[in-house]
């Protein structure tokens, strides 16, 4: 082993980044290949799944789509499937692991991803060079700098993180805010449904995520309704779900909850956005009963305002080709139910829109 790792060639480091993006992309590849062993979710502690966030946090603007960038491929075989045994360099910030500052987790975290899954990995790359690569996920955690933890991460792993076909836009803070593995893992899970949902069996579901529940009953009232209160809370996706013997139905949809709850208003902000409803429905005489649902998607879910503000500009963009007042004839109703059209447009164009088309703000 020591001669191993004495041959390891470490072709890139990527530094340490400080950012307030609030979202992952979380390639599907790495996700059955890692996360999922023989239909189950692995049993992974949370603070585990911390470091695997922060690891797509730190590589975030490298990844790329091959089919949409094959020159960033082709940099990237050049970078690290040339030779046997090449890794990059990463590190996080320990209270990024365990915020609390308890050092015996972010060992426990670390040993875990050192020894799962180590093992010799083959690859071949674009010219049917055969690449092989020994160890985990990560490899040769150390305390270089303090307060953070610095280790290697493998060319095979990195690949299946940094080239990505397919791919679920995730909430880098859900491992924070969810303090449970197994509801993060469901919340990983539910990107993955239809948004016409599906139907599992009780049995495949509890073996699924490591659950020891007797009967369907208990599954539901114990589990999935504790996982949907939380979601409803924390995540931009929860979900309903219907019984049927032994059959259980997933329904995803969209959670407004999260978004007014994690919404901090200061007092200018909050008289900004009175002052622009009052704009709107002074200048297109909207009454006052046809207001009430506007003004409170408008203000209460910070992600609707946006597409209801990008979804106005488009609405003047349009008056003025066609070389008419925007409040000629769009008044009240009318001038909602336009706004909504073109929103409604907006929206499917959004990653959250394409997964669950119907899951659009409604303001009228």
């Amino acid at each position: 082993m020591s001669s191993d790792s004495e041959n390891r060639k470490v072709r890139k480091t990527y530094l340490l980044q400080n950012s307030n993006v609030d979202h992952i992309h979380l390639p599907n590849i790495f996700f059955d290949d890692f996360l999922v062993e023989d239909g189950v979710f692995v049993d992974i502690k949370i603070n585990a799944l911390r470091v695997i966030f922060n690891i797509f946090f730190q590589l975030r603007n490298a990844q790329f789509q091959p089919e949409n960038r094959p020159k960033q491929l082709s940099l990237f075989e050049n970078d690290f499937e040339t030779e046997d045994n090449v890794f990059a360099r990463l590190s996080i910030k320990n209270i990024d692991i365990s915020p609390s500052g308890t050092s015996s987790q972010v060992r426990e975290a670390y040993e875990y991803l050192v020894k799962y899954k180590m093992e010799w990995y083959k690859s071949l790359n674009s010219k049917g060079k055969e690449i092989l690569t020994f160890g985990g996920l990560i490899s040769t955690p150390s305390y270089e700098h303090r307060g953070q933890t610095t280790f290697l991460i493998s060319q095979y792993w990195l690949k299946k993180i940094i080239v990505m076909s397919d791919y679920n836009t995730i909430f880098y803070n859900i491992v924070y805010k969810i303090k449970n593995n197994k509801h993060v893992l469901f919340a990983l899970w539910l990107e993955k449904i239809p948004s016409d949902g599906t139907t599992v069996l009780f049995s495949t579901i509890n073996r699924k995520f490591r659950l020891n529940y007797s009967n369907v009953g208990d599954f539901c009232s114990k589990f999935l309704l504790e996982v949907k209160k939380v979601l409803d809370d924390k995540n931009q996706i929860s979900f309903n779900f219907k019984r049927q013997q032994q059959r259980i139905s997933i329904f995803p949809r969209r959670s407004n909850r999260f978004e007014n709850n994690n919404f901090i208003e200061d007092r200018s902000s909050f008289k900004n956005i009175t002052r622009r409803l009052k704009y709107f429905q002074s200048r297109y005489k909207i009454l006052d009963d046809n207001f009430e649902k506007f003004s409170v998607e408008y203000s209460s879910f910070p992600r609707s305002r946006s597409l209801i503000e990008e979804s106005f500009k488009k609405f003047i963009d349009n008056c003025r080709k066609r070389r008419i007042p925007s409040t000629k004839y769009y008044k009240d109703k009318i001038f909602l139910d336009e706004i909504q059209r073109i929103l409604i447009e907006k929206y499917l164009e959004t990653t959250t829109g394409r997964k669950l088309p119907k899951g659009f703000p409604t303001i009228i």
